[in-house]
């Protein structure tokens, strides 16, 4: 909980960002709304699997700071700094073609161009917000964990101000609407990223993990290492991402009131699913510091009380989606049929808020364990091969409609939630994967 307590808050701070966004775009027209809804899966499918490659930071991090091998976390920093600025380029790419990309989805017109005024306004902040996902790894994987919850209060304020500004034309800016919103978000990442380096400096949190940039950072095998941890990481948390992004691309064609109704499920479920995603990083910096040290039961012992832990939340935030689904969804709308579609799908949305939250705190362990390719086939099999293909027949080709869609994404994830478990029951940590 020393772990996760804060780590949970900075994710809360991280989502609220994008929460704010939804707010005020929510009420300044439910098409830029529905645009939005189209981008951010677009925009976190794409910078996320890039994100997702640099988690292979995780294990080798936390191994090496439990092993007491200060000079290995100092070179995975530098080579995972080398590695997100390659990344940048082909996310970049991804982000300019957002438009035709959008359109060839059957999504519509009109919408793809709205999403993509959003989308191309963030293209400068993805080194940033790479860099930044770096510089974060190696500081929580060696226990300074508190230092992000101030680094997301800055962005957090950053952007709620120049998103304010910048959609409504307050403080002498100029209304500029979606675009405004996307420019916000651009300039919390700058600010987040370079809060996050000047606090590592003035405090010296990289004492005892430290050696000069040098060419040494530019060596391929440091790379290899990461991208070895990290692509299947970045499939594991991608295939769940572009399964709910694709969700979203199945609700555009049910009409712009649908859509906005599953964006406004989707940001709940998005802001409840931190606290369990913060326990889930806890137990991936706790279990590879076991690991690294050589306390495996320890290790495993941590990574059940993760899982407990995020069940219990979850279950928690199930019986409030249930009981609130009429008065929840007024923070993000007004608009009565948008309202009255969400409160629809809410008490399905609940359905799997407990196995959403036993799935990321057992994906925490797996990377933890440095062993993420059974999450990753259990998510190929739970969203792909179940939760999609049912969700997208009950939506288009029945009466359920939306319903429909949650119904099917609320099965899969009860298929990833149980296989995960079942598999750490038979395969506890036995060594560093590392090593």
């Amino acid at each position: 909980m020393r772990l996760a307590v804060p780590v949970a808050a900075s994710n809360l701070l991280m989502i609220g960002m994008g929460a704010v966004d939804q707010l005020l775009i929510g009420h300044y027209g439910t098409a830029e709304f529905a645009a939005v809804g189209l981008a951010n899966p677009w925009i976190f499918g794409t910078v996320m699997f890039a994100n997702g490659i640099l988690l292979g930071l995780d294990p080798i991090i936390a191994q090496a700071h439990g092993a007491g091998d200060g000079l290995r976390s100092a070179r995975a920093l530098h080579s995972g700094l080398v590695l997100a600025a390659l990344l940048a380029i082909p996310v970049a790419v991804a982000w300019w073609f957002t438009e035709p990309v959008l359109i060839a989805m059957g999504q519509d017109p009109e919408l793809a161009a709205r999403s993509a005024v959003f989308v191309r306004a963030q293209m400068p902040s993805i080194p940033f917000f790479l860099g930044n996902t770096v510089l974060s790894r190696y500081l929580q994987n060696r226990e300074h964990v508190k230092q992000t919850v101030v680094v997301m209060s800055v962005a957090n304020v950053v952007n709620a101000l120049a998103a304010w500004s910048l959609i409504y034309g307050r403080f002498g800016a100029p209304e500029l609407g979606i675009l405004g919103a996307g420019l916000a978000t651009t300039c919390a990442r700058i600010a987040s990223a370079l809060t996050l380096i000047a606090w590592t400096r003035a405090f010296r949190l990289y004492d005892g993990a430290w050696e000069p940039f040098s060419k040494r950072a530019f060596d391929w095998r440091g790379q290899l290492e990461v991208l070895r941890l990290g692509v299947p990481i970045a499939f594991q948390t991608c295939t769940e991402m572009w399964a709910f992004g694709m969700a979203s691309f199945i609700a555009g064609p049910l009409g712009a009131v649908q859509l906005a109704a599953h964006q406004v499920a989707m940001q709940y479920a998005s802001l409840t699913f931190m606290i369990p995603l913060g326990i889930s990083q806890a137990v991936t910096i706790r279990a590879g510091n076991l690991i690294g040290a050589g306390r495996h039961a320890e290790a495993a012992r941590a990574g059940w009380l993760g899982i407990a832990g995020s069940a219990a939340f979850m279950a928690i935030a199930a019986v409030t989606f249930i009981l609130g689904r009429n008065q929840l969804p007024h923070a993000f709308t007004s608009d009565a049929a948008v309202i009255a579609a969400a409160a629809a799908i809410f008490p399905i949305a609940g359905a799997f808020e407990v196995f959403d939250g036993t799935q990321a705190a057992a994906c925490g362990m797996l990377r933890g364990m440095g062993r993420p390719l059974p999450a990753t086939i259990a998510n190929l099999a739970g969203y792909w091969a179940i939760a999609l293909p049912l969700g997208g027949w009950l939506a288009l080709r029945t009466a359920l409609g939306l319903r429909g869609l949650w119904a099917g994404l609320c099965l899969g994830l009860i298929v990833v939630a149980v296989s995960l478990v079942l598999w750490l029951r038979r395969n506890p940590p036995r060594s560093p994967a590392t090593a």
